[in-house]
């Protein structure tokens, strides 16, 4: 059996049973990326001996019931690994090894994972791109003329391409979703705090950063629902706390209630999106399901967007150094008074005080409080991920500066945080699942938001729809 592109779940069955040893299947992704990788340039961070030492480890082992027993994965470049560089895409950093693993991937090792490198990022993890002067431009299996998105580009487009058996990413603007939409494969954003994720204290932040989450990546459902359990739950060190998810709501697409929210006026969505979105919402009435195109929580999308961005310039300015900050008030200080896109709102945050932010972070939890009204009432919600499939490289300059056009509208390059803000601004989990293809033969993902901590419901929602639309699909030629 070819074990390329199986999931994680069914690879550590197969190095269960001994049909395969984990040194054997992870030689096997070490010799497709030495082929393969060139092409996309994903894994760009390679640990392959201390892997390797690992492995035959597992192989003399007689416990082998850990859930992810001998499956090779590599994690997003920013996720601490002892012994390796996290630069982020910034060559000052790339000589300095960190001296602890972040705490998603000592968990991911203790349920037998084997970590064997790491997958490329935009600088700063601030683009739908995957490109730095550290290591280069990472390019979309389906199209390498196009981005497998940001930013945790580089751990979809390894995934996708089977390359690697798992992969974990981060996501506080769509950098989970979008790349999982992009490049045709399964993603989740957890609930936000659901997954900490901090390792060495001298590179990764303790209190981390409103919004961020930490989630899977990979080629089925089953193994989001496996990655969940496995990362899930509080820092150990601080409390012996342990946690318990919801169950899903429902066991059967005929239980499903599903609100279709598929466009917004004043948002440009690619008509393609859209159609195929709605193609899936009249195949689920079609299966029994209950679906409304109109049901919406109770306040101004544009309102409710234009707040995350205010909050997620505020989450991540702690970490940007004077010179950014000095830029961003030159850029404020020069913006006129009517002024909306998406940049214009985040950057006149760039001096806001911790009074002012108390009170935006007040209005969020009371339009939390509307999207929990709202899911007792509908068990998810499907959405768009971003507004178009897989964008042509871009890096031209600041992605500030940068416009696109989507079907004859030209808009600001982050007016499109709309989707992938909308829900995880105010802490919903969302799943990303294959829903089909653009004509130019591109992937096209669905974001499946959720209650809080409806975690399980959204990979539930995903598990069923892979079973009845669509799975994963290698990209040809891989």
């Amino acid at each position: 059996m070819d074990p390329t592109f199986l999931s994680a779940t069914q690879l550590a069955d197969l190095v269960r049973t001994r049909e395969i040893g984990a040194l054997e299947l992870l030689d096997h992704y070490i010799a497709r990326i030495e082929k393969h990788d060139p092409r996309i340039n994903a894994v760009v961070v390679r640990d392959f001996e201390r892997a390797r030492a690992r492995a035959r480890g597992l192989d003399a082992q007689s416990d082998k019931s850990a859930p992810f027993f001998g499956v090779p994965m590599t994690a997003k470049e920013s996720f601490d690994i002892e012994g390796l560089p996290s630069t982020r895409g910034h060559m000052a950093a790339k000589d300095t090894p960190v001296r602890k693993s972040s705490i998603a991937v000592r968990r991911l090792e203790a349920a037998g994972a084997v970590v064997f490198g790491k997958t490329n990022v935009p600088v700063d993890l601030a683009d739908w791109q995957s490109y730095n002067p550290v290591y280069g431009t990472t390019a979309n299996p389906w199209n390498t003329d196009h981005t497998p998105g940001g930013s945790s580009g580089g751990s979809a487009a390894a995934v996708a391409a089977g390359l690697t058996g798992f992969e974990i990413g981060t996501d506080i603007g769509g950098s989970i979703r979008v790349p999982a939409h992009y490049c045709g494969i399964f993603g989740h954003k957890p609930t936000y705090g659901l997954l900490p994720n901090y390792g060495d204290p001298a590179t990764s932040s303790a209190a981390g950063t409103d919004i961020a989450a930490l989630g899977p990546l990979a080629r089925s459902s089953s193994d989001l629902a496996v990655a969940l359990d496995i990362l899930a739950g509080p820092d150990p060190d601080e409390t012996a706390m342990t946690i318990t998810l919801p169950m899903p709501r429902f066991t059967s697409l005929k239980e499903l209630r599903v609100a279709v929210w598929a466009e917004q006026p004043g948002q440009v969505t690619d008509h393609e999106t859209t159609a195929k979105l709605l193609e899936l919402a009249s195949a689920l009435e079609r299966e029994g399901v209950t679906v409304s195109r109109t049901a919406r929580p109770a306040f101004d999308p544009t309102d409710a967007y234009h707040l995350y961005l205010q909050l997620l310039d505020a989450g991540w300015s702690g970490s940007s150094s004077e010179q950014v900050i000095a830029n961003k008030r030159k850029r404020a200080a020069a913006l006129p008074a009517g002024a909306r896109s998406a940049d214009d709102i985040m950057v006149r945050m760039v001096d806001v005080t911790h009074r002012a932010w108390l009170g935006l972070n007040e209005k969020r939890f009371q339009w939390r409080r509307a999207w929990s009204a709202f899911f007792r009432e509908w068990d998810v919600l499907l959405c768009p991920v971003i507004a178009t499939a897989a964008l042509p490289h871009r890096q031209d300059g600041e992605t500030w500066d940068r416009r696109i056009t989507i079907d004859g509208s030209q808009i600001a390059y982050n007016d499109m945080l709309f989707w992938p803000g909308l829900t995880c601004g105010y802490h919903l989990p969302g799943t990303v699942a294959p829903m089909g293809s653009t004509k130019a033969g591109l992937p096209l993902g669905v974001q499946i938001a959720g209650p809080i901590y409806g975690d399980r419901s959204t990979i539930e929602a995903a598990s069923l729809l892979e079973q009845a639309w669509m799975g994963f699909k290698p990209p040809p030629g891989w």
